[in-house]
Parts: structure tokens; C-alpha cells; sequence
């Protein structure tokens, strides 16, 4: 008796062995399927009331920037193009201006309209579209993404854009719009593909994009300053499409998408023999390394923003946004 009464206990004690082990890999296989779930499931990516915080503290930290000239009180809260253009601008202020910005004028954002889109893992992005006042009747559109929920939420992309070109959304019956995809093949140029076709286009010309100002007259315009007796200039344009520059894409209510993207420019100026490279402004010198002899190389970071439409068609710039972030003089 004794032996059998020992026996079921060990049995008892094995299945219970194996139960305790049972349980331990369901509670391990269930929490990896709940953070690759997490990853995969289609979700908002944030509530308004989030987005309209996220706007509040961008134009907070953007404003205490601007006025004291100094970049360390908005880092937080820019990224990718953005990000190089306010931190180039704010170190050129500085340079010239070492006591704070004696023009401040506070950024006001008003009548904030937010478009959010429902999309499975990172980043979560969405676009605040607002007035401002400066930039006359332009709305103002923002770009906030983050990589995790740790971070804070970042302006990626900010252009001027006029109220009458801002397209419709697609959105669904409770208001989340669509995530466009970088390999998108149902639009003209598939978002991920747009930088490089747009510095194509800056250097070859063609028909890929509609006439205007951030295009056609963009290129007349450079032709012109190539053609300055004694003065050659040269230009480089290359797409910028990796890590907080990649391409962001909404879907618009008629099938298209609204892209937003990045490129960078080089802009070099050489003086013919017996001549000088034009002194340049104070906000240019502070941002220059070498000395201006003979010729000025200066980069660009631009980001811009562009009607996409559905399958064939012309692709329309409406806005863009350039800042210099570095020169070398040579």
C-alpha cells in the first residue's frame, strides 16, 4: 500500500511539474503574441485630445526657442528636416544675436484640424493642420511621428500650404484617415519613390510634375543665377528618404495621397578669375566653415509637400520649406 499511496504521489507531483511548466510557456507565448500583436494590429495613432497636447507643447518649446536663440529648448520636440532646418537657424541666430532674438514674435496656432491615421506599427504619425499668425492666410501643416511610446511626439515636416489646395481625406465611419505606404503602386509615384523623382526632375526636367512655383519656376529661377557673368553656379540634388526624412503619406478622399518628403541641395558658387564669390549674409557666415576665396558651397535640407494623384498623372508640389544648414567656403 505504502508503495503505491508513494507512486501516485509521484505521478501527482510530475503532472503538477508539468503544469506549472504548461503555464509558464503559455504566459511567456501569450506576452510575445501580445507585443507582436500590439506591432501588428491596425490602431489610431493617438486620441485628439493627445494630438492637440502634442501641438500645444511643439508651439511651447518652438516659441522659448525662438526667443532665446537656442536650439536645446525645442530638440525635443523636432525631428528629421525640421529638426536640421530649426537647429541651423536657431545656431545662426545665436551666433549673431548672443543675448536672444531681438524680433521674437510668439507662433500662435489656432483652429487646429487633426488627421490621424490607423495603422499597424512605427512610427505612429499624424498631421496638424492649423492657422498661424504669420504666414498671411497659409495654413500651417505639421507632421508629428515617434518610433515608441516612450518618446515624446516630434514635428517631423512643417510647410505653408494655402487653405484652397489642402485636400479631403479619406476617412472611415469614425473618423481615422488611411496610411498610404511607401511602395504604394496605385498613386503616380509611389511615396517612398517621390524624393528621388523630385530631384530628378530639379536637375532634367520633364512632365512627372505640374507647373508652379516649387517646380517649374523653381528651375527657371536657378537657371537664371547659373547664367550670372562671372559667377558659375552649380547645383547637387540628392533624395533624402531613411529613418526620421522617410516619406509620410495620407490618402486622400478621391484616391490620391498627400506626401510628405525630403530632399537636400547643394548650391556652389565659384568666382571666374579676377573675381569674388558675393559676400554672403551674416546668418550664412555664422554657418560657414573655410574661407570664402573662391567659391561657396552651400547645403539645403527642404521638405515638401505634394498632391499624388491616383494612377496617372502629374504630381503638384504645394509647398516647401528650405533651410541652410551648413557652408563651406574654399
Amino acid at each position: 500500500m505504502s508503495r503505491d499511496l508513494g507512486l501516485r504521489r509521484l505521478r501527482r507531483h510530475r503532472r503538477l511539474e508539468k503544469c506549472v511548466l504548461l503555464v509558464a510557456a503559455l504566459s511567456v507565448a501569450t506576452s510575445g503574441c501580445v507585443v507582436v500583436h500590439g506591432e501588428r494590429e491596425v490602431l489610431p495613432a493617438t486620441t485628439r485630445g493627445e494630438a492637440a497636447k502634442a501641438l500645444q507643447q511643439f508651439t511651447t518649446a518652438y516659441n522659448k526657442a525662438d526667443e532665446a536663440y537656442d536650439s536645446s529648448l525645442d530638440a525635443k520636440y523636432t525631428t528629421g528636416p525640421l529638426g536640421d532646418i530649426d537647429k541651423a537657424r536657431l545656431t545662426a541666430g545665436k551666433a549673431n544675436n548672443p543675448e536672444g532674438n531681438p524680433s521674437h514674435t510668439p507662433l500662435k496656432l489656432s483652429d487646429a484640424k487633426f488627421t490621424i491615421p490607423k495603422k499597424a506599427g512605427w512610427p505612429r504619425w499624424f498631421l496638424a493642420d492649423a492657422a498661424g499668425n504669420k504666414g498671411g492666410e497659409a495654413r500651417w501643416l505639421l507632421v508629428f511621428t515617434r518610433d515608441s511610446l516612450d518618446e515624446p511626439w516630434q514635428v517631423a515636416y512643417l510647410t505653408l500650404v494655402d487653405p484652397d489646395e489642402i485636400p479631403r481625406f479619406k476617412t472611415d465611419k469614425d473618423g481615422w484617415a488611411e496610411a498610404v505606404p511607401a511602395n504604394a503602386t496605385d498613386v503616380t509615384v509611389a511615396p517612398g519613390e517621390l524624393s528621388q523623382k523630385y530631384a530628378t526632375y530639379l536637375k532634367d526636367g520633364g512632365d512627372a510634375f505640374a507647373v508652379g512655383p516649387h517646380t517649374s519656376a523653381w528651375r527657371a529661377l536657378r537657371k537664371k543665377r547659373s547664367e550670372r557673368p562671372g559667377l558659375a553656379t552649380q547645383y547637387i540634388d540628392e533624395p533624402v528618404t531613411n529613418g526620421d526624412y522617410r516619406p509620410l503619406a495620407l490618402r486622400t478622399e478621391d484616391g490620391g495621397a498627400l506626401v510628405f518628403f525630403t530632399t537636400r541641395h547643394f548650391e556652389k558658387q565659384t568666382a571666374a578669375a579676377g573675381a569674388t564669390v558675393p559676400t554672403p549674409n551674416k546668418d550664412v557666415l555664422a554657418l560657414t566653415t573655410g574661407e570664402i576665396r573662391q567659391s561657396l558651397t552651400m547645403q539645403f535640407i527642404s521638405n515638401e509637400v505634394a498632391l499624388d494623384p491616383a494612377g496617372d498623372g502629374e504630381v503638384e508640389v504645394l509647398g516647401r520649406i528650405q533651410g541652410l544648414v551648413s557652408a563651406k567656403g574654399e
